[in-house]
């Protein structure tokens, strides 16, 4: 079984903005189905969103791409619920929202105080804890 794991936006836009570190690496064992990644309908939209703001200047081919092998790749979960547990910008709540109805297992944050350490089945982590959580986990599936 899979781990599942919701990313949250700022982990996404951190992996294409910076080709190495934490961030980038969670994010091509997503897309390279190490883990499951969960993903809905908002927390889609929120991608696209964020990751096409000008200011960050990532080249839309490669924003398309990426969101493309998401889509493929993600589980697609429809949240029924209205999640009000994070504290941070109310697009939180989509990703609390989306980890509820697709029972990850994380929820990997560059912002933990934004949300509860726990939600419903979920764990908050760090870029760098979920790092020291997998690897274990990927090292005995190669064995």
């Amino acid at each position: 079984m899979p781990i599942k794991v919701v990313l949250d936006t700022n982990i996404v836009v951190s992996a294409n903005l910076v080709d190495e570190g934490p961030s980038a690496a969670i994010l091509a064992l997503a897309l390279n189905k190490n883990i499951l990644m969960v993903v809905s309908p908002a927390v889609l939209e929120e991608y696209e969103k964020v990751l096409h703001r000008a200011r960050l200047k990532l080249d839309p081919a490669k924003v398309a791409a990426v969101l493309a092998l998401i889509r493929k790749n993600g589980l697609l979960a429809n949240p029924t619920i209205a999640a009000t547990a994070a504290k941070g910008d109310e697009s939180d709540n989509r990703i609390l929202e989306c980890a509820g109805a697709g029972q990850a297992d994380y929820i990997v944050t560059g912002n933990t105080k934004h949300f509860p350490e726990t939600f419903e089945q979920s764990r908050v982590v760090t870029p760098r804890q979920f790092i020291d959580i997998i690897l274990p986990f990927l090292a005995r599936q190669t064995r």
